[in-house]
């Protein structure tokens, strides 16, 4: 038998001993839920993560179908060489035709030289139009190796559009106008560049003087093709029957 000093001595430290055992136990099973809650969201996290890249390894495959789509589109609508057709065309006005106008002007051709009027008021002005084709019947002479409008016919077109101001339109019909007009004068004639097939001669005629009793009317005309000048004079035409 051991001293009773000596049993208790043993007896306390078995409790220590004990109390640590049960200290430790309930500190590791504390642990524990600690440890797999540290794990379970590296496992939550992986996931998303396996989620996260399926969305870019999808993501090609659609950039490539839309490129292929593009690419597609893009060769079905290869862009255009050069200026489109569309608006380089003036769509200029019309007050007469070519109709209108050979029912009032006596000419034909091959001397009719106005083929649309795109403005007029009777007794002020008018502007007309001459479209200069290669067609045209003084080309093959005039010149052969270098085909020029004849001054002399640009001068005729602004006295044939002058006469639209000065004849009456009542006066009308299938096989033009009864009434005749014809050149009394022309002065400051010039000639400022040459017009060739192609072009379009613009021609504006004013009315600067009229004397009815005698049918002497004097105007100003100006031929342009597109801003430039090509032709002017002043014109004294004369009413005739």
């Amino acid at each position: 038998p051991l001293p009773c000093g000596l049993r208790n001595a043993l007896v306390t430290s078995r409790s220590i001993q004990l109390s640590d055992m049960f200290t430790l136990s309930a500190s590791t099973a504390r642990a524990a839920p600690v440890v797999a809650s540290a794990r379970a969201p590296r496992a939550s996290k992986s996931a998303p993560a396996s989620v996260a890249r399926v969305g870019p390894a999808s993501a090609p495959a659609k950039l490539s179908a839309r490129r292929d789509v593009a690419c597609f589109a893009a060769k079905e609508e290869a862009p255009q060489v050069g200026s489109a057709a569309k608006g380089l065309g003036k769509a200029l006005p019309m007050e007469m035709d070519i109709d209108a106008i050979m029912k009032l002007l006596p000419h034909r051709y091959p001397f009719l030289l106005v083929d649309r009027v795109l403005e007029i008021e009777q007794g002020k002005y008018a502007i007309g139009l001459k479209n200069v084709t290669i067609n045209d019947n003084f080309f093959p002479g005039h010149f052969p190796q270098r085909p020029i409008m004849p001054g002399v016919l640009m001068v005729e077109a602004m006295a044939q559009v002058g006469g639209l101001i000065m004849l009456d339109p009542e006066a009308s019909g299938e096989g033009g106008t009864q009434q005749e007009f014809f050149f009394a004068g022309i002065d400051g004639v010039k000639f400022r560049r040459p017009v060739v097939p192609g072009d379009q001669l613009v021609m504006r005629v004013d009315l600067t003087k009229m004397n009815k009793r005698f049918g002497i009317a004097k105007m100003k005309g100006q031929c342009f093709v597109g801003e430039e000048l090509a032709c002017e004079a002043e014109l004294t035409l004369a009413l005739g029957s």
